[in-house]
């Protein structure tokens, strides 16, 4: 990013205050940066911080007499290397797609001949509107690129699809944007599950398994490497999740699923957490005790939703779905049956028995099972298995063979 010049258009939207970090972070790469300031985005953040923090004048009207006598909306938009609009709010992904140009931001947007990125933020119900969904599909089909939005709890009270990814996540898909012919899955969307769930007893207690979540992990971050935006929906794992992608964090089978849903569409999905097949029904809000009989207590259980199921039936089903097979015995069989049984295009089948020592470790033995066979790879590290893995997605969903 050394020497690339980001006009950055702000958005009227609460995420709006995390504008002046992402200033922070893109001029600590090297970059410099251009703001423009929506009408709407002075509710929620000043000409004057922006202003310091970018080391340039804040541009926030099409009728200064001064830069208009030179046509400066058209200079603005040509002089950068990449249109970055963020937050983008519902109004203005409106904007766009209907080259609307009213204001000054939407003015540049439709002057510009360089790439837009834009990091959508709203409401969940006006990120799940039909309206919305139609303008993003349209703001794809004309090349504008998208980084997020982010699942979790809304300024609103309400909790969804509509948070603006983080400052970390949007220099990432700027540095992806301004080399996107170094990476094959740049402009693809991929979503990876990860990490165990934690179906609750009582506020204390919980069934779990022993997965990391450290090839989840792996996977999320090779995609990335190769250019992806990856939605990363991880349980409570152990290791921390990569940078650089957008993380959903959740705890129960329930709550993935509907992390899932709400990340769709996408390209790919990568469906590696080791998710629980059954919770507890009726889980108490208070520490269960000892009642002095003896007897334990009886839990009612009921099946959890089928992720992989789901996703590989959906209506809008990505390109190639991915399962995973974590067995003990049998493998080859037992995947291979899953792979029909659920519907998914690949299963990545190993042996978690505790002799192997694959589950909670570094390391991994796997067997790629498709509609062509069953591959058998060497055993080597979770990184690698990762990175073998993302290239082949990638070869797949650009039409190769490898």
């Amino acid at each position: 990013m050394h020497g690339k010049r980001i006009l950055l258009i702000v958005g009227g939207g609460i995420s709006a205050y995390k504008i002046p970090q992402l200033i922070r972070l893109i001029r600590a790469q090297g970059a410099a940066v251009t703001p423009v300031l929506t009408a709407s985005g002075a509710q929620f953040t000043t000409p004057m911080t922006l202003s310091v923090l970018a080391g340039e004048p804040v541009h926030d009207t099409l009728w200064d007499r001064n830069s208009e006598a030179e046509i400066g909306h058209i200079q603005l938009s040509r002089n950068a290397d990449l249109v970055v609009v963020a937050p983008a709010t519902a109004d203005l992904m409106a904007k766009i797609a209907q080259g609307q140009a009213n204001d000054l931001a939407s003015t540049l947007l439709l002057a510009t001949d360089k790439r837009v990125l834009i990091a959508p933020a709203m409401n969940v119900r006006m990120w799940d509107h039909p309206a919305t969904q139609r303008n993003l599909a349209t703001l794809k089909d004309d090349g504008i690129l998208t980084v997020g939005p982010d699942n979790g709890d809304m300024a609103c009270g309400e909790y969804g699809a509509g948070r603006m990814a983080e400052p970390e996540t949007i220099v990432a898909a700027i540095r992806d944007a301004l080399t996107p012919a170094a990476r094959p899955l740049t402009g693809r969307h991929v979503i990876v599950t990860s990490g165990p769930t934690h179906e609750p007893i009582d506020p204390v207690r919980y069934i779990a398994n022993r997965s990391s979540g450290a090839q989840g992990t792996a996977i999320a971050a090779a995609l990335r490497d190769l250019g992806a935006q990856v939605s990363f929906v991880t349980g409570p794992a152990t290791v921390a999740p990569p940078e650089g992608v957008s993380v959903i964090a959740v705890e129960t089978a329930r709550q993935m699923h509907d992390a899932v849903q709400a990340a769709l569409p996408a390209d790919a999905a990568v469906m590696a957490a080791a998710v629980a097949d059954w919770h507890v029904v009726g889980a108490s809000d208070r520490k269960m005790k000892k009642d002095g009989s003896g007897q334990p207590p009886a839990f009612e259980m009921a099946e959890n939703p089928d992720i992989l199921a789901w996703i590989s039936h959906a209506d809008d089903r990505p390109d190639l779905v991915v399962g995973f097979a974590a067995e003990t015995n049998d493998v080859i069989a037992h995947a291979t049956a899953k792979r029909l049984r659920k519907g998914c295009d690949w299963i990545m089948a190993n042996d978690v028995s505790p002799p192997t020592g694959i589950m909670g470790g570094s390391e991994n033995a796997v067997t790629l099972i498709s509609d062509t066979g069953a591959e058998e790879w060497p055993r080597m590290g979770k990184d690698a298995v990762a990175g073998c893995l993302a290239e082949r997605i990638a070869a797949h969903l650009n039409g190769k063979t490898i």
